[in-house]
């Protein structure tokens, strides 16, 4: 009988992965023809969700296999490492956690993460956490910008339990990223779902029981009301990965009523004349936030490839 079963990964450190096998937790290595499989352009073979094939026998148990993904989120791993670093897999979902003071919101962190959902067909949620730091007209502007946007918005406090049932039944019976910068409450968001969450690690074999394992990435956690949880760390900066210039514009669907009413059909809505998405921008019609947080991450990305250029369109009209 082969001794190969199949888990789930928990949680990812620098050296090894905590894998759910037949309800235990089993820290496994990834073995080396995972890394030799991967392309230039990939960090890690193995992300929290994954589905895997452990081989047990060894010492320490191995990863051997990572099963086909249903979905995956990803970021350029950082400002020096240009390679795709994959955050989470397998995902029902994603709740952004924006915090309306201390931090303050950050629409530019937003919209990064909704366009990054946006790409991956990843349903996202904003939570407008601490409303009861600020004044109600802040809270209605940040919301009423992203509900015309159709994403849906929640507004929380760890403090007053103000929004916790929601969230709890967004949660059930799913496996939900939650995103957030330092500081934006998720832990505290957590712990009010669950009590002690943070403390409960399972049952861990006896494989690597000693040493400090460092550089966790995300960790999954399961909640007693059904339903599992990725805790993502906060990442100050999240850069997509994967998307060009023109792809971006496809990303904002604040954009799409403007798409054919430029002068160009290749307009990058930036610098070029007759622009109908900047000129939306500037009456108002989209929001400021939202066409700068555009602005600042296509100056981040390659343009298209050659081959993918349109048309242009027929003197004196609109392609």
């Amino acid at each position: 009988m082969s001794p190969w079963k199949q888990g789930r990964v928990l949680r990812t450190d620098a050296k090894v992965c905590h894998v759910e096998v037949d309800g235990e937790v089993v820290l496994c290595a990834p073995r080396g023809k995972l890394f030799d499989a991967l392309t230039a352009e990939q960090k890690n073979p193995v992300a929290v969700g994954d589905l895997v094939r452990v081989d047990l026998a060894g010492d320490p148990a191995s990863i051997e296999e990572v099963l086909p993904r249903r979905n995956s989120l990803s970021r350029v791993a950082s400002s020096h490492d240009l390679r795709e670093q994959v955050l989470a897999a397998n995902v029902d979902g994603l709740v952004v956690i924006g915090s309306l003071a201390r931090p303050g919101f950050s629409s530019n962190r937003t919209d990064r993460i909704l366009a990054a959902c946006e790409y991956e067909e990843i349903p996202a949620t904003l939570v407008l956490n601490k409303v009861d730091l600020v004044e109600e007209d802040e809270v209605a502007a940040i919301e009423a910008t992203y509900r015309a946007i159709d994403v849906p918005v929640l507004r929380t406090s760890a403090v007053d339990g103000t929004g916790v049932d929601a969230l709890r039944e967004l949660l059930r019976g799913r496996t939900t990223v939650f995103y957030g910068a330092s500081g934006a409450g998720k832990s505290s968001l957590l712990n009010k779902l669950q009590p002690g969450l943070d403390l409960r690690t399972g049952k861990v074999s006896k494989y690597w029981k000693s040493g400090k394992h460092t550089t966790t990435f995300s960790q999954l956690h399961h909640l007693d009301l059904g339903g599992d949880v990725i805790d993502t760390p906060g990442i100050r900066v999240f850069r997509l990965y994967g998307v060009n210039q023109r792809e971006l514009r496809d990303l904002f669907p604040d954009f799409r009523p403007y798409d054919g009413k430029c002068r160009f059909p290749d307009c990058t809505h930036d610098h070029e004349p007759e622009c109908a998405v900047a000129a939306a921008a500037e009456a108002g019609e989209i929001a400021a936030t939202r066409y700068q947080s555009y602005l600042e991450i296509l100056d981040e990305l390659l343009p298209p490839p050659e081959d993918d250029t349109p048309v242009e369109p027929p003197e004196g009209g609109v392609a």
